[in-house]
């Protein structure tokens, strides 16, 4: 392994945990982050000649206790921040079954004094250690946008001073919400990672959403959107090696192998499936996700995916969450069953909601393709092109434009 790739894996695996460690003795998170970040440029000039440190995770950490050290020292604050870190560091909490400072991290980002965007946008970069731009192409926001909220949100825990820690069993229901909402974003931008600079698939980030909504499972484990959330990721990600081919184009559903698809991760999906439909609860947008997901895990092959049932998930999810996307994945559905020209109608009327959503065109250009609109199928498919930042679906989806005949 090169330097540079050890220093992309040790970001990839160690950045949460930095952060996270430095939060928790130090109280702030603008220092937290600056100080990792400064750990990593620090990595980037030594370990070239130095050479990769045994246990990369241990020297930025300690790397960036020091350059946090540093910095107040600079600002003359040490003392009364040291006297703050103290504190923080030191003060009771609430009994947990976890002693898990990412965890802490991952509920401190998602508290609910702070707006939903802003403990999205927090969280990724906090915690999923993205960019500003990366943050910006997932959340079709602006760069400045996100900046903005990034720092505001910091400020409002600092200000608040809101703590560093996994809340009680009593606030743990109310405050579960906006988590998941989070890893979901989280895991999203790991299956198919939207900077153009980034590998298209970043099982990091999908391997921590899993790692985090499994500790929250454990924690809340009669709530049914958390066990429909895990049930969800698995399924998706037992599907991750089939996704991108040798030559990095985006494999669709429906020419995946499914003979490489993970076995185990499927039937442990599956499994908690079966225990939310046991369970008798009317269930929720991620039970339903997670159901439409088994039921496409369930065929040997596409022609064998029980499009009825999967429509009548929609059906049921459209209820939960009448979103555009929602009706959109819908139509896909619709268009196996009742013919493209039928799903194209229902399409075409999300246009002026999703015009900014490269999905939305990549899935017209598909429609109009199997109608036979070649010239009006290439057009979707140049803008799907043009919106999609994933390098593996720009493959593909340029390989299916150049397919179609003049």
């Amino acid at each position: 392994m090169s330097t540079h790739e050890a220093i992309t894996l040790a970001h990839q695996e160690e950045w949460a945990r930095v952060v996270a460690s430095l939060t928790k003795r130090f109280g702030d998170l603008d220092i937290a982050e600056e100080a990792a970040a400064e750990a990593f440029a620090t990595a980037v000039e030594r370990w070239p000649t130095d050479g990769v440190p045994p246990n990369p995770g241990a020297w930025l950490t300690t790397t960036a206790n020091r350059k946090a050290i540093d910095r107040l020292r600079r600002e003359n604050k040490r003392d009364d921040k040291h006297k703050e870190a103290q504190l923080t560091h030191d003060s009771p909490e609430p009994p947990s079954i976890f002693d898990d400072d990412r965890l802490r991290l991952i509920f401190t980002c998602c508290h609910p004094a702070l707006a939903i965007e802003a403990r999205v946008a927090l969280t990724l970069r906090m915690v999923g250690g993205l960019t500003v731009p990366e943050i910006a192409n997932a959340l079709l926001a602006s760069e400045s946008a996100v900046g903005q909220r990034i720092t505001r949100a910091k400020a409002k825990i600092k200000a608040a001073r809101i703590p560093y820690r996994v809340p009680s069993a009593q606030d743990l229901p109310t405050r579960v919400s906006g988590v998941l909402t989070v890893l979901f974003l989280v895991f999203n931008e790991g299956y198919l990672a939207t900077g153009p600079d980034t590998a298209p698939l970043r099982h990091d980030l999908t391997a921590e959403a899993i790692r985090l909504t499994r500790l929250i499972r454990t924690l809340l484990p009669d709530n049914g959107e958390v066990t429909g959330l895990l049930a969800l990721m698995l399924l998706t990600e037992a599907r991750r090696t089939a996704r991108v081919s040798a030559s990095g184009e985006l494999v669709a559903l429906d020419e995946q192998d499914r003979g490489a698809w993970d076995t185990r991760l499927i039937a442990e999906g599956h499994q908690l499936v079966r225990e939310r439909l046991a369970a008798g609860v009317a269930p929720g947008r991620y039970q339903i996700l997670a159901a439409i997901n088994a039921v496409h895990t369930s065929a040997r092959d596409m022609r064998d995916t029980d499009w009825s049932q999967v429509l009548a998930l929609y059906d049921q999810l459209v209820r939960v969450d009448p979103s555009p996307v929602v009706a959109l994945n819908r139509a896909i559905a619709v268009a196996e069953l009742d013919g493209p020209e039928v799903a194209l109608a229902t399409v075409d009327r999300l246009e002026e909601q999703l015009t900014g959503y490269h999905a939305f065109h990549a899935t017209r250009a598909d429609l109009l393709r199997r109608l036979g609109r070649s010239q009006e199928s290439r057009a979707a498919y140049d803008k799907a092109v043009e919106l999609a930042g994933n390098t593996a679906e720009t493959a593909y989806l340029t390989r299916r434009r150049d397919q179609l005949r003049s």
